[in-house]
Parts: C-alpha cells; sequence; structure tokens
C-alpha cells in the first residue's frame, strides 16, 4: 500500500453526512481506511446510515445535531471528546439556502442561512482545534461553492456565506500551518444532490447550466469526494489555504 494515497488510520469528523456530498465523503473515507463520526439532525437517518455502513464491516459515530443551533456545538465536540479525544479530520459540509430575491429575505431567513453554513464552520472549527492540534498532521477542508467566487442564482446571502468561507479558509491556513493543520476548501458547481435537484429539475434551468459548463454535464457527489479526499491524504502535504472548483469548467469559462 502506498501510505501517500491512503487515509487508513485516520479518524475523520463530517458534518451533513447523511445525504448528498457529505454521505459520499464519508463512503469515500470508509473505502480508504478511515475511522469515521457524522453530524446530522435527523436521528432516523443516522441510524440507517449507521447500519448501511456496518453491513460492509465499517462502524460509524452518530452524532444527532443541528448545527444551525448554537447550543448543539458543545455536544459534537464533546462527543468526539469522549470518543477519540484527538482526530485528524474535520470535514465542514453541512449547509442550506433559501433562493430568495435579496429585498424577499427576513431576519429570520438570514440567520437561518448564516448560522447554519457560516457561524457553524467558524464555531466549530474554533472548538475543535484543541483536538486537531494533537494531531500533529490534521485536515480541514470546508464545503464551499462556486458561488462565493462568481455569480450565481442561488440568492445573495448563501453566495455571502460561502465567500466568507473562502476567507475562513485562507486565515486558517495561514494561522495553523505551524501547528500542522492545513486547511482547504472545494467548490462544487451542480452537482446532484437533493438541494440542487430542487431546481435542476427545470429543464430550462437546468440546459442553462449545463451551456455554462464546458464538460456539459452535471457532477457527481462522487467527484467533490474524491477532491476532499485528496486535500486529507499525505499525497497533498505541501498543498493549503486552496479553494478547489469542482465544477466542470464553469469558472474558467469565457466567451
Amino acid at each position: 500500500m502506498n501510505i501517500r494515497w491512503t487515509l487508513k488510520g485516520k479518524k475523520a469528523l463530517i458534518t451533513g453526512a447523511t445525504k448528498g456530498i457529505g454521505l459520499a465523503i464519508a463512503a469515500e473515507f470508509a473505502d480508504l481506511g478511515a475511522e469515521i463520526a457524522i453530524v446530522a439532525r435527523n436521528e432516523n437517518e443516522i441510524f440507517e446510515l449507521k447500519q448501511k455502513f456496518s453491513a460492509k464491516g465499517t462502524e460509524i459515530i452518530g452524532i444527532k445535531a443541528d448545527v444551525s443551533n448554537r447550543n448543539d456545538y458543545i455536544k459534537i465536540v464533546n462527543k468526539i471528546k469522549e470518543e477519540w479525544g484527538s482526530f485528524d479530520i474535520f470535514i465542514n459540509n453541512v449547509g442550506t439556502n433559501i433562493r430568495k430575491k435579496t429585498y424577499e429575505y427576513t431576519f429570520d431567513d438570514y440567520d437561518f442561512i448564516m448560522n447554519t453554513n457560516l457561524r457553524s464552520a467558524f464555531e466549530l472549527s474554533r472548538l475543535l482545534f484543541p483536538m486537531l492540534k494533537k494531531s500533529e498532521q490534521a485536515n480541514v477542508v470546508f464545503i464551499s461553492s462556486v458561488a462565493g467566487q462568481t455569480h450565481l442564482k442561488t440568492g445573495a446571502v448563501y453566495a455571502m456565506t460561502k465567500a466568507a468561507i473562502n476567507q475562513l479558509t485562507k486565515n486558517l491556513a495561514v494561522e495553523w500551518a505551524s501547528e500542522n493543520i492545513k486547511v482547504n476548501a472545494v467548490a462544487p458547481w451542480y452537482i446532484k444532490t437533493p438541494l440542487a435537484e430542487t431546481v435542476l429539475k427545470n429543464k430550462d434551468y437546468k440546459n442553462d447550466v449545463l451551456s455554462r459548463t464546458p464538460m456539459n454535464k452535471i457532477g457527481e457527489p462522487e467527484d467533490v469526494a474524491a477532491a476532499v479526499s485528496f486535500l486529507c491524504m499525505p499525497a497533498s502535504d505541501y498543498i493549503t489555504g486552496q479553494i478547489l472548483a469542482v465544477d466542470g469548467g464553469f469558472t474558467i469559462f469565457g466567451f
């Protein structure tokens, strides 16, 4: 086995891991030998996922928590401390959106998206730092979006959170480099997830998306999972502070 291309022996915490990109990352990590803890709001989905992974020979830790609720941050941290004491990989995948015109957003809409997408990323990173530091070879990967790099029809608030996550990635990469913690982000374009399918079911909209995608296809969750896995392997040891677009060429497509 080439130890530069494996996650064997690594302990990984993944938020929003019961569906879409988070689920694909969990499956990829399991195949690469990592121990896994998942965070999700739905207890039934956690149970079903634990059963599914157990049948394949992988036992996972399930944590029921809502990252839009700051009181649940400590629950996540305490569970990881209790189970592992220290760990190696934090994948901040959880995210949500409410698609509206800017003038239509309410205070509650704004707070919900900001708390779920951005505040949780900042607070969990901060609170988990002491345990990541103990790893001596840790990785943090934020699931961002190309919406944080250019205008999309996702709504201003979602885009703001992703742009902020990109900057958080750069700041932490520099601040935590001396602690042997690498920090990167993966920024997907449209991926076949439940969140994206709500708009891609509109054929005209989907055709617009494809027309702006040089590879002329919608991405798969596994495409994102592969990029995340690479950034957490020893093979990417000299890569930090980067925003890796998984976008079929969308962000570089000019005239």
